[in-house]
């Protein structure tokens, strides 16, 4: 038994706590079911079910601190862990940059959990991989996927009187089919933390059928196309430019966030007045947790807004040094988008190249925020509104901040490793080599 209701999550922790003898003390528990299946060569490779639970106490003496953690929750381990952690914080060097606990704090309530989803079953896995693996045969394709689902839950206490709880569900499916013949492939990746917002059959057709469209792909010449990303592709590089969303980085001149004289581009417009970017953790399509790890409560905040950079993040320490209110980092990300659906974005493109996805990126230079990287699993040549034929995988100089001020039009959303993140057309993408990989 991993998850654990708020009340007994509360009485473990508050025993725990009872044990402090530290300075202060903030103890966090937290478990997880999860379920998971795995295919390859179109056949059923691993199965398997897992639960486990851990607690991890940290005490401090000043502005010495030491952890240690237990998954064993009597009263006996509990007080060990506990003499652990202090004896491990008397033996460790002050933190210059430590912050004492927080008081009580006022949550919004999560709808991050679904019941269904909690409730998988080893049968439904089953049907999962069978959803893939029988289509992928009947097209002289072979598939390799993998399915999880898991329920979780986190709960901490502290000596400032805070305490905070909440439960989660997960599901997150990828799947790649190749042609047997060793020319196309094609992937998809589904996360939901509604299972019955999940439809396999229709993943894994999509990811089929691009694998076929992309057999015997032709060389074209590298350059600066008009190009459409999916979601997935988007995501990649985008969650890249969130990193860079942090104040301190950005005061201390190592993002692309920082400007001249110490300062940082807070007020800003840095990308085209379409983009618009906020998170919130009530979104009922990517929902998370309403707090985060320090007990700061998530609350919807805006980041970029028609392009101008509204906020950034401040942890509590360097909130402190510049004497403002801290801001927790995004739990997820939220871009606007448009009404057109990829088939639209497609019919309306002269000629382009149509990306799903991005992969192996790397950092060129991090102030601009360049990446390079490559395409992968189905790249498309685009003529007069219609898929023409596939093409070889390029490799990409590109930065999210360029991109972002090269759009054309934005499709619609979709979610993507818990983000909503839209179809974008952008025009002038930077292609600069070819790649032999499939």
């Amino acid at each position: 038994m991993a998850i654990y209701t708020e009340e007994e999550a509360k009485k473990i922790l508050e025993k725990a706590l009872s044990f402090s003898k530290a300075d202060t003390c903030e103890i966090n528990l937290s478990g997880t079911n999860s379920g998971n299946i795995r295919y390859a060569r179109n056949t059923v490779t691993t199965s398997g079910y897992s639960s486990n639970q851990s607690l991890a106490v940290q005490s401090s003496f000043g502005k010495k601190s030491g952890t240690a953690t237990i998954d064993e929750f009597d009263d006996a381990s509990l007080e060990k862990v506990v003499r652990r952690a202090e004896e491990l914080a008397q033996l460790s060097p002050e933190n210059p940059e430590f912050m004492e606990p927080l008081g009580p704090q006022e949550y919004d309530e999560a709808i991050s959990f679904i019941e269904a989803t909690a409730n998988v079953s080893p049968e439904y896995r089953a049907e999962v991989a069978a959803s893939s693996i029988t289509p992928a045969a009947a097209q002289d394709v072979t598939a390799a996927g993998y399915f999880n689902d898991a329920a979780n839950f986190s709960a901490m206490i502290n000596s400032k009187g805070l305490f905070a709880y909440n439960k989660s569900t997960n599901t997150d499916f990828t799947v790649t089919m190749r042609t047997n013949d060793g020319t196309g492939s094609g992937w998809v990746s589904r996360d939901f933390n509604d299972v019955s917002k999940f439809d396999a059959a229709a993943a894994s057709n999509t990811a089929i059928d691009k694998a076929v469209l992309s057999r015997e792909a032709k060389a074209i010449e590298p350059g600066k196309y008009t190009v459409i990303l999916e979601p997935a592709a988007a995501s990649d590089l985008l969650r890249n430019m969130f990193r860079s969303l942090d104040a301190r980085s950005a005061d201390e001149g190592r993002s692309f966030m920082s400007a001249a004289d110490g300062k940082n581009k807070l007020g800003q417009k840095i990308v085209d007045e379409r983009v618009t970017i906020w998170s919130d953790p009530l979104h009922p399509e990517v929902p998370t947790s309403t707090w985060n790890g320090e007990g700061q409560p998530l609350k919807k905040t805006m980041w970029l807004e028609n392009g101008v950079v509204k906020n950034l993040a401040y942890d509590r320490y360097w909130a402190a040094q510049k004497g403002v209110e801290p801001v927790p980092f995004p739990p997820n990300a939220i871009m606007a988008g448009g009404d057109a659906s990829l088939e639209d974005l497609i019919k309306g493109t002269k000629k382009g190249i149509l990306v799903t996805r991005l992969w192996y990126i790397r950092s060129v230079d991090p102030q601009t925020l360049l990446y390079t990287g490559l395409t992968r699993d189905g790249t498309f040549y685009i003529e007069n509104g219609q898929i023409k034929y596939p093409v070889k995988n390029f490799r990409f100089n590109e930065s999210p901040i360029i991109m972002l001020n090269n759009l054309e039009t934005l499709g619609k959303q979709v979610r993507i490793d818990g983000n909503l993140i839209p179809y974008m057309k952008i025009r002038d993408f930077t292609f600069t080599s070819l790649s032999d990989a499939v």
